[in-house]
């Protein structure tokens, strides 16, 4: 029986029968997959200080499954991110992007951009960095990669490009901005300024690296917020379940 070790990110930790765990993990190469770490409740000498909610571990598993399940034989730990448990935010917010990773990413789906994406947002969170940038970050670039980005170069009533002159708003349903002339500003369409467009664009587009660079302000912090919020909300048909403890 073949194995392989995996860069992972562990998402999910649930007690499985009597001394197993169950363990959603996300990897570089294989995508989400699901598996069970046998006896790991009853001895951790195989899974030492690694098997521990959003820690970063090079995992060793079967690439053979039986039904949905891998069966995991060790891990060693990478990284325990502990800036992400010093406080209620901070685990929050870790909670909240891995949900959104969930949501946009179903089993097996494989996408190296977005496992980079998530471990560079667990390291920025655990270094301190500011969350509500962190946060509208990880969400606009999560978003492209799930193959939801906004559309921000044109008007989506009266096609006339968007070249950077004057605000816009943002229509949820089409998932694209329109100009004044053909939308109007409401809490449901909320606008935004050409920098917020710009902003935008380059979160959609760019590593996380370079979000210190973008120059973003809190006038267009909040206003891209709300987009974001129903952006998302629009596209995968709820709101999830960890955003009310961001709030």
């Amino acid at each position: 029986m073949s194995t392989h070790i995996s860069p992972a990110i562990t998402l999910r930790i649930k007690e499985f029968g009597e001394s197993d765990l169950l363990v959603s993990f996300f990897t570089a190469d294989k995508g989400r997959l699901k598996g069970v770490a046998k006896g790991a409740r009853r001895s951790r000498r195989r899974f030492s200080n690694c098997l521990d909610l959003f820690c970063l571990t090079n995992l060793e598993y079967d690439l053979k499954r039986k039904g949905d399940l891998y069966f995991l034989h060790s891990c060693k730990l990478v990284h325990a991110f502990p800036g992400l448990r010093s406080d209620f935010s901070s685990l929050s917010l870790a909670s909240y992007m891995t949900e959104l990773t969930e949501i946009l990413f179903p089993l097996a789906v494989v996408d190296g951009k977005m496992f980079g994406l998530l471990k560079e947002s667990f390291f920025a969170i655990s270094e301190g960095k500011r969350g509500d940038i962190l946060r509208i970050f990880f969400e606009a670039r999560a978003m492209a990669l799930g193959g939801y980005g906004i559309d921000l170069d044109k008007c989506c009533r009266c096609g006339r490009p968007y070249t950077g002159q004057g605000d816009a708003v943002f229509e949820p349903r089409k998932g694209r901005i329109a100009c004044l002339k053909c939308g109007q500003e409401s809490r449901l369409t909320p606008r935004l300024g050409p920098e917020s467009v710009r902003g935008l664009r380059m979160m959609q587009s760019s590593q996380l690296e370079r979000a210190e660079v973008l120059g973003l302000t809190d006038e267009m912090i909040c206003e891209i917020r709300p987009v974001n919020r129903l952006h998302i909300e629009y596209r995968i048909g709820q709101r999830l379940k960890s955003a009310k403890y961001l709030e």
